[in-house]
């Protein structure tokens, strides 16, 4: 008959589990899907110290924009997939291609991706020069 200390029970028991614990710490975390945007245009506005900025954004499957703001107006216009918008002081709203939206100046917004496929929208922005177009939420 074999006999097998409570020690030696324990001990093989705390080895697994520190096992464990290292890969699951090794293991990298899921990456949410990545935000793409593409600066088409640039224009000085008819405004002085203003410029236009005419952006291709791509929202992968599963994917969000975290929450933002802009320092000037942002006209949307969707042309895949749908949008689901969340703005400061509005309800979730959802977009589907040839919708639009607006978004003020400095307000806390984000678009995700709820859907399978992505969702692209161009965005028109109106904004001082030399101020980022997007900056986090605090």
């Amino acid at each position: 008959m074999i006999k097998i200390s409570i020690k030696a029970v324990a001990t093989v028991f705390m080895v697994v589990v520190f096992c464990s614990l290292g890969l699951l710490l090794a293991t990298p975390a899921a990456q949410q899907p990545s935000v793409t945007r593409k600066i088409l245009l640039k224009q000085d506005a008819p405004v002085s110290g203003y410029e236009e900025d005419l952006v291709a954004v791509e929202i992968p499957a599963g994917g969000r924009e975290g929450r933002h703001t802009h320092p000037g107006s942002v006209i949307i216009y969707v042309q895949e997939g749908t949008l689901t918008f969340d703005c400061e002081g509005k309800p979730t709203a959802t977009y589907k291609p040839g919708d639009t939206l607006y978004v003020e100046p400095d307000k806390i917004h984000e678009g995700r991706n709820l859907g399978n496929a992505p969702v692209k929208v161009l965005a028109t922005f109106l904004v001082r020069k030399g101020v980022p177009l997007t900056s986090p939420a605090q």
